[in-house]
């Protein structure tokens, strides 16, 4: 539904729209050439054309500072434990990689006034919507729920990478002569507003799979509590959400029957999609509405992706999928001391045996790695889908990469038609479990949290071994590809307490969601001050940066991260530079920047 609207209302989006902020008075100024008179788009259906406009934003491109770097997620992906950046060992992604970035970095005022563009498409609409009059009051109603929807996701968006960040409503324009917003007013109790508005007024079933609906605001509401530490009235937004909750069209939420359905454009629309981010190839765009994210991901040379090889995981996120021969549960605090066995510096025809050690089975849906299925392209060969293993290790991504037995319907040069989930129902749980532990029941967080275990406990949802490896189209065995073992816990939480038990609700998330570009915010939740990014940050950076036959170190000779700094991202200085007034700039830098 997002991503086809007409090329000539596209050219007005692109034209009209613009970042108050981001742009300077000279362009402000300019007509844009073939736009559309306003009479023409003050319609029912030229209103919900611009709304198109706001919801298409969400993959990350189409707008001004767009592209892989205007994407919601790509910055952060790489600096946290989850991956390192790949491809070329050096450059503007390894520059957040190693916390070298500056306000200056341009990539951060490109994802500033990509996300700015994105906040006032959404002001558009609401700009627009009293101008039109053929619209039934109730269809009104939806449109401007949807409209502030938006608005509060672009503004989360914001919030969680410059923390500081100016509110940008719809009364707010150049020709008022007020868009010179300060940044030192508290932004989420605005994001919180636009939220609760679209809670109390959106529909909880939609005729279109990628609009809103009250369910997914609720659900957004809940995040921005979790992210301002409000576990109580999280809590009460969670609850409502497990028991009653419903997709967009109107599936009862639930966890989907296997854990990589959720990644498979096949099995889109389930009941475990509470707001994702709809793609589309061979639709005339010559794949640019594909799924934005993670256009540059896979293995490089390799025929599953056919690109770059970004966002290669981690050495400690594949070891922190190891579990306990015993009791199937993870290995919280010790998972690094025997390391999963891996072909760093290895040759693909030099022999290799995989781990027979015991691991979570989500380790091979997420990481693609030596001797595994990755799905049915093949064994992974290793070093010969790395474009460059020394600097950038030996695994893969496997999330949003498409079957072969349907590369040629769900990829279109390098842009798959994935929809990327920001926010699927085990989000919702895990949050929910994070609140029980701070302000519930410790024995309701595990129930919880062993809801996702069971899923990737289940035989039925592992990686299997091929009939053929050398012909995987035909097909997979019964027999697991690993030494699967996952466990559940078994009164933990209340026997060894809520340390014991945050622990495990923070380590749940990070297997769960590996790769979904989650884990940097997550640690910023978890931080609060206490130094805890920090901490297991540079932890990891140590450990890291000492692997053997790999040299980090080469492209980040001095890696750190900085409390009290790199939690959040410096304030564009381009942006500083435009805010001026009265001599004076209103936007305030970032401490540390």
């Amino acid at each position: 539904m997002m991503k086809r609207y007409s090329k000539s209302l596209q050219k007005v989006l692109l034209l009209s729209f613009t970042m108050l902020l981001a742009c300077n008075k000279d362009y402000l100024e300019l007509n844009p050439i073939g736009s559309v008179n306003e009479s023409i788009l003050a319609t029912k259906s030229g209103v919900d054309g611009v709304l198109i406009g706001a919801y298409s934003l969400l993959d990350g491109a189409g707008a001004v500072g767009g592209g892989i770097w205007g994407s919601l997620t790509v910055m952060a992906s790489v600096a946290s434990d989850d991956a390192h950046t790949g491809t070329e060992p050096n450059g503007l992604l390894a520059s957040y990689e190693g916390y070298s970035h500056d306000p200056t970095t341009s990539a951060t005022d490109e994802k500033w006034r990509f996300l700015y563009a994105a906040v006032q498409r959404s002001n558009d609409v609401l700009r627009l919507l009293p101008k039109v009059s053929d619209i039934s009051e109730a269809d009104a109603l939806q449109i401007k729920a949807e409209a502030m929807f938006l608005r509060g996701v672009y503004h989360l968006e914001l919030a969680k990478l410059w923390r500081n960040v100016p509110y940008v409503d719809e009364t707010i324009t150049y020709d008022a002569g007020n868009y010179t917003v300060s940044n030192t007013e508290p932004v989420w109790p605005k994001i919180e507003a636009d939220l609760q508005f679209a809670v109390a007024n959106l529909t909880p079933t939609k005729s279109d799979v990628g609009r809103a609906n009250s369910w997914a605001a609720k659900s957004f509401l809940a995040k921005v509590y979790m992210f301002q530490n409000k576990f109580t009235e999280a809590k009460t937004l969670l609850d409502d959400i497990i028991a009653n909750g419903v997709t967009v069209n109107g599936k009862k939420y639930a966890l989907a029957d296997a854990y990589f359905d959720n990644f498979l454009t096949a099995k889109k629309h389930g009941p475990e999609v509470v707001f994702a981010v709809q793609m589309s190839v061979y639709d005339g765009s010559n794949g640019a509405n594909g799924n934005g994210a993670d256009l540059y991901n896979g293995p490089f040379g390799g025929p599953p992706s056919c690109c770059y090889g970004w966002l290669q995981p981690s050495f400690d996120l594949v070891n922190a999928y190891q579990t306990d021969a015993a009791t199937g549960l993870p290995l919280f605090d010790t998972y690094n001391q025997n390391p999963v066995k891996n072909d760093q510096g290895l040759e693909s025809s030099q022999p290799f045996t995989p781990h027979t050690g015991t691991l979570d089975s989500r380790l091979d849906w997420v990481v693609g790695r030596r001797g595994i299925p990755y799905l049915d392209w093949g064994l992974h060969p290793g070093k010969a889908w790395i474009r460059q293993q020394l600097t950038g290790g030996p695994y893969s991504v496997i999330k949003n990469i498409t079957t072969q037995e349907r590369v040629s319907q769900d990829r279109e040069n390098a842009a798959m038609n994935s929809p990327y989930n920001m926010i699927r129902f085990a989000d919702v749980l895990l949050w929910a479990a994070e609140a029980e532990v701070e302000v519930g029941s410790l024995a309701k967080a595990e129930e919880y949290v062993n809801r996702v275990r069971a899923r990737a406990a289940n035989p039925a949802g592992w990686v299997k071994k091929y009939i053929d490896d050398k012909n995987p189209l035909k097909g997979f065995t019964d027999v697991p590809a690993a030494n699967y073992k996952v466990g559940l816990y078994k009164g933990h939480f209340s026997q060894q307490g809520k340390e014991y038990a945050r622990k495990a609700v923070r380590f749940e998330r990070r297997l769960e969601l590996a790769l979904e570009h989650q884990r940097f915010f997550d640690l910023q939740r978890y931080d609060n001050g206490t130094g805890f990014m920090a901490t297991t940050l540079n932890t990891y950076l140590n450990y890291e940066t000492n692997v053997p036959k790999y040299d980090n170190k080469a492209y980040m000779p001095n890696t750190n991260f900085t409390k009290g700094k790199n939690e959040v991202y410096p304030i564009p200085q381009a942006q500083i530079d435009l805010s001026m007034k009265d001599g004076k700039p209103t936007l305030k830098q970032n401490p540390g920047y």
